[in-house]
């Protein structure tokens, strides 16, 4: 079972209503799973629908119960389990390994534990378990985590509107106005910085997680950086989507961490992150490294640090440590504003 469950996937019949939607159009919804998804919902667990049902009918369905809201690209369809619960990852951007499943056929979990064997299946009779499962358990609610689904949504909305623009990526983009704002974090941030580090993994440069109080500690250390990053657009807050947690030494400033929320993948920021640090060293007269540990999800990260101008120049099995050139340094592309003009570089020395 993961370590952390992010979404939480639906059948219909008989494990959300009680009944066959197809037979009965009557179908009663089940309560006790609706306060499950609703307590879940509350603690920034995502939930969508993996159903073999008629999708008009079923969504029907769910909008006179009120629950379509709670459901982020639902596969109601006549294809396979397993195929749904791919489509529904590929969506939110999310790996399957952070899936739960919950059914009330055990043929169609043996099904998806066949073709995902790192998706936690539940029998829909069990489903009250969810709420108790450790791993569907967050340290801390922040405010990003509750508003979660929303901030989903609001990203759904976004790229239906890209999917539909006819030109050039940069125009569209241009059209968001988007707004990427770094700063020196500070003890409220804590919560979500946590939640980052363990949540994050695609777009993350060591897979390294920090708690809340060795996080704390980075805040007061006269030799540690510690930046936060949140992003807005005209559609609303991505919410604090992005850290970076850098070591500083006399002549040297060496990148421990770096990550970046997976849902603001396409929008650019991660290139605009890494290349304010490369000035500030620069402005600071200083060399700048950066760690990097391998892992089978963050290739991405490796190639936004060489495509801004890291090299490798020592490696140790996974473990890497890259030079970073401090030439050359990009500007931020015109369609995101960038403020980062309150940060505080601790003094060292």
């Amino acid at each position: 079972m993961s370590e952390h469950i992010k979404c939480v996937v639906w059948d219909l019949d008989d494990t959300l209503w009680h009944g066959t939607l197809a037979e009965d159009g009557q179908v009663v919804v089940r309560q006790e799973v609706v306060t499950i998804i609703e307590q879940l919902d509350r603690r920034g667990i995502l939930h969508s629908i993996a159903s073999r049902n008629s999708h008009d009918h079923a969504m029907n369905r769910l909008r006179e119960a009120g629950l379509e809201k709670f459901f982020l690209y639902p596969q109601i369809n006549w294809g396979s389990k397993s195929e749904s619960l791919a489509e529904i990852a590929k969506h939110l951007n999310v790996g399957l390994d952070t899936f739960a499943f919950v059914d009330d056929q055990a043929f169609e979990r043996d099904e998806v534990r066949f073709n995902h064997p790192m998706v936690s299946c539940f029998d829909a009779l069990d489903a009250s378990a969810l709420e108790t499962v450790a791993s569907i358990q967050p340290r801390f609610i922040t405010q990003d985590s509750a508003h979660r689904r929303e901030m989903y949504q609001s990203d759904a909305h976004r790229n239906q509107l890209e999917e539909r623009f006819s030109g050039p990526k940069e125009e569209f983009l241009a059209s968001l106005g988007l707004k990427f704002k770094v700063a020196n974090a500070t003890e409220d941030d804590l919560r979500r910085a946590e939640e980052l580090t363990v949540r994050t993994n695609q777009l993350n440069t060591t897979g390294l997680t920090f708690s809340f109080d060795e996080l704390k500690s980075f805040i007061s250390a006269p030799d540690r950086l510690f930046l936060v990053a949140s992003l807005d657009d005209r559609y609303g807050t991505y919410g604090k989507i992005g850290l970076a947690l850098i070591v500083l030494e006399d002549e040297v400033w060496r990148i421990q961490l770096l990550l970046m929320s997976c849902r603001v993948m396409a929008r650019g920021v991660g290139n605009v992150l890494i290349n304010l640090i490369r000035q500030k060293a620069k402005d600071a007269g200083v060399r700048l490294e950066a760690e990097f540990i391998e892992t089978n999800r963050n290739r991405m990260m490796y190639m936004t640090y060489k495509f801004n101008g890291f090299s490798e120049s020592i490696k140790n099995g996974d473990h890497l440590l890259l030079d970073g050139s401090l030439e050359d340094i990009q500007s931020p592309p015109s369609y995101i504003e960038l403020d980062a003009k309150n940060i505080r570089i601790p003094v060292t020395g």
